[in-house]
């Protein structure tokens, strides 16, 4: 069989029952899931979807608990205990999930959030995190191009607006001007690629591109017009944070919308606003 891939989901069959939980079938003497985490009516031969990782004795152990992240993963977590060698971070499993010290930054305190990529450790095989995060992100074989669909996380705030993770593998900025709301650090969110230069530096923005953001928007303000008896007050002159936090979209896309909407004979202008046209 495939070999156990620690730290991430893996697909096993039950090879036999105890009193304590089941054994699955690791091509050797078994995983132990325990009878806590074992779904009703789970037999001998069911596949089984389980999260593998060493529980506090070193041993694998399975779990259908869904942790916070997997390896590779780059996540926002809480820390829950420190020692001298380190701290504990909550990542939604019995067991927290361990940062040494010498891969933390500042220093870390109960209760504080740091963003952290989750890795397996070479020399013990077991799961851990870092907040060395920079290391593991380059620019130098892109994985994206311009237009494309990608998720994004939150880094830093810099001087020309906020360095943004892209899918756990490149960095990019995401532009002052393209910032219509207030951003957390290790938030995560879905944006697209606009531009890669020549220096494979990257930006990205928010959203959708073109025309499908376009025709998202759209559905979006329909909806909100019959919510609010087929009329709302804002127009090509309101303001681009009003228009933000009521449409959760920027003036400029908030403009492109609502005029394939004026085309489509669906919504007209007035002095103060929009109003939708009743179809027949």
């Amino acid at each position: 069989m495939e070999k156990i891939k620690v730290g991430t989901y893996n697909e096993l069959r039950v090879d036999r029952k105890v009193d304590f939980g089941f054994y699955l079938d690791d091509g050797a003497e078994g995983i132990l899931l325990p009878i806590r985490f074992a779904p009703e009516n789970l037999q001998v031969g069911d596949m089984l979807k389980v999260f593998i990782y060493h529980d506090s004795d070193n041993r694998l152990i399975a779990t259908t608990q869904e942790p916070f992240g997997v390896v590779g993963d780059i996540v926002k977590l809480k820390a829950v205990e420190l020692t001298r060698q380190g701290a504990f971070l909550d990542w939604g499993l019995m067991k927290d999930i361990f940062v040494p010290a010498s891969k933390q930054l500042g220093g870390m305190r109960v209760g504080g959030e740091y963003l952290v990529k989750i890795y397996l450790d070479e020399m013990t095989g077991r799961v851990a995190a870092t907040e060395k995060i920079d290391f593991g992100l380059n620019n130098e074989e892109l994985t994206v191009k311009e237009m494309e669909i990608v998720s994004l996380i939150v880094y830093r705030k810099t001087e020309l607006g906020y360095a943004m993770i892209i899918n756990n593998k490149h960095i990019g900025l995401l532009h002052s001007n393209e910032i219509y709301r207030e951003m957390v650090i290790g938030e995560k969110l879905e944006g697209f690629i606009k531009t890669i230069r020549a220096d494979k530096k990257i930006d990205v923005v928010l959203g959708k591109p073109g025309f499908q953001k376009v025709e998202d928007e759209a559905g979006k303000i329909m909806r909100l017009l019959a919510e609010n008896n087929g009329y709302l007050p804002y127009h090509d002159k309101s303001n681009p944070e009003d228009i933000y936090a009521f449409f959760g979209m920027s003036k400029k896309v908030f403009k492109m919308t609502t005029g394939n909407l004026y085309k489509q004979q669906k919504i007209a202008f007035t002095k103060t606003g929009i109003q939708s046209i009743a179809s027949e």
